[in-house]
């Protein structure tokens, strides 16, 4: 799988504006992706009904609110709770790796989480703007029963999520859980 793109220049990093979770004056959800509600032209890439894009700060003292907002989300889109606890601990996960390894702890750096639902699949992309990591700490079979506190969470997301991938150098985390449950 490749990269999500996360804007036009997703490649240049000083083009990616901030996000911002689209809302509705009346509290109502406003697509952000031309793509929603369309079909795909490939039958690689399922049409997607809906995307929503976060901004969560770079702190560990706010990956619980950025994730809960992301989750809210996800729950509206994906009813099954076995489902959903899955990809609530996979996205605890992915926040804060990008929150500890991308940002450095720093609240004044952000990262950006967009969801892709769509009638099969739920896509989620989270980026730091961290340089990224060795892709060798991604091999499952190096930390399937490791006791260093490294190099766990990607094995946990993988066994969470149906499939794990990385892009960007590794400051790219795309998940995907395809579902039968959900809409």
């Amino acid at each position: 799988m490749q990269g999500v793109p996360l804007t036009p220049n997703a490649n240049d990093e000083t083009q990616i504006p901030a996000w911002k979770l689209s809302v509705s004056s009346e509290g109502e959800e406003v697509p952000t992706d031309s793509r929603a509600g369309t079909m795909a032209d490939s039958d690689e890439m399922p049409a997607i009904i809906v995307r929503q894009e976060f901004e969560c700060p770079g702190d560990l003292a706010s990956v619980a609110e950025s994730r809960e907002r992301v989750v809210q989300f996800v729950c509206q889109h994906c009813p099954d709770e076995v489902e959903q606890i899955d990809i609530l601990v996979a996205l605890q996960e992915a926040l804060a790796n990008a929150t500890l390894h991308g940002c450095g702890d720093d609240a004044a750096k952000a990262i950006h989480c967009a969801v892709e639902v769509s009638p099969s699949d739920i896509t989620i992309t989270v980026r730091d703007p961290g340089a990224g990591f060795d892709f060798a700490l991604a091999d499952p079979d190096n930390f399937a029963s490791s006791t260093q506190s490294n190099g766990r969470g990607i094995c946990l997301m993988r066994s969470l999520m149906t499939e794990v991938s990385f892009a960007h150098g590794g400051s790219e985390l795309i998940m995907r859980k395809h579902f039968e449950k959900c809409h």
